[in-house]
């Protein structure tokens, strides 16, 4: 969906909808996902099951546009990230910081997604635009062919190692600022390089 296309969704629908995915967010915080049922969700988000099923289909209609969602938020703010006035090694990490300022801007419903096994679509998708974004570094990187390093499994380890520090990241309450985070792992991946 593109900017135009969500500033021109009727105001009380994305109301609704922030209700709903308010609702499910909390209580995926109290209880297992197969136990979340769209009569809990409706009633903690203050609205009756019709409305629910004029926005979705069921809680699995739910979760993949909640996931959905969430990829092109992210991808927007990957893609919309101004590096012009920095160097081509820098980009990545700006970009890490860009994301990691937007996850610790919506911590609750992150933490809940990503920092739990609960529902894997969420980390699936995320892991999917950052391996995108991995590739990118990898493929502008020669020196890991000089070292014999097969560019799959660079990818692999870079984009496994990240999401496994988003999430740890989450877990423990975002003990250090994006900034020192991003910072953290740059200094990890030049120090990889040598």
């Amino acid at each position: 969906m593109t900017n135009n296309a969500k500033q021109r969704v009727d105001p009380r629908i994305l109301r609704t909808r922030q209700l709903i995915k308010d609702a499910f967010i909390d209580l995926l915080q109290e209880m297992e996902i197969n136990k979340i049922t769209v009569n809990r969700i409706a009633e903690r988000a203050t609205i009756n099951r019709v409305t629910f099923y004029l926005h979705y289909n069921d809680i699995q209609d739910m979760l993949e546009k909640m996931a959905q969602e969430m990829a092109e938020d992210i991808e927007s703010i990957i893609n919309s990230t101004t590096t012009s006035h920095i160097s081509s090694e820098e980009i990545g990490w700006f970009k890490l910081e860009t994301l990691l300022e937007h996850l610790a801007e919506n911590a609750k419903f992150y933490k809940v997604v990503l920092g739990s096994r609960r529902t894997p679509i969420f980390t699936e998708r995320l892991l999917s635009i950052i391996s995108e974004t991995i590739t990118e570094s990898v493929e502008n990187n020669s020196l890991l062919a000089t070292k014999g390093i097969q560019r799959d499994i660079a990818i692999w380890h870079g984009s496994s190692a990240l999401i496994g520090t988003i999430s740890a990241w989450l877990r423990k309450d975002m003990p250090y600022t994006p900034q020192f985070l991003a910072k953290q792992l740059s200094i990890l991946f030049s120090n990889s390089k040598k």
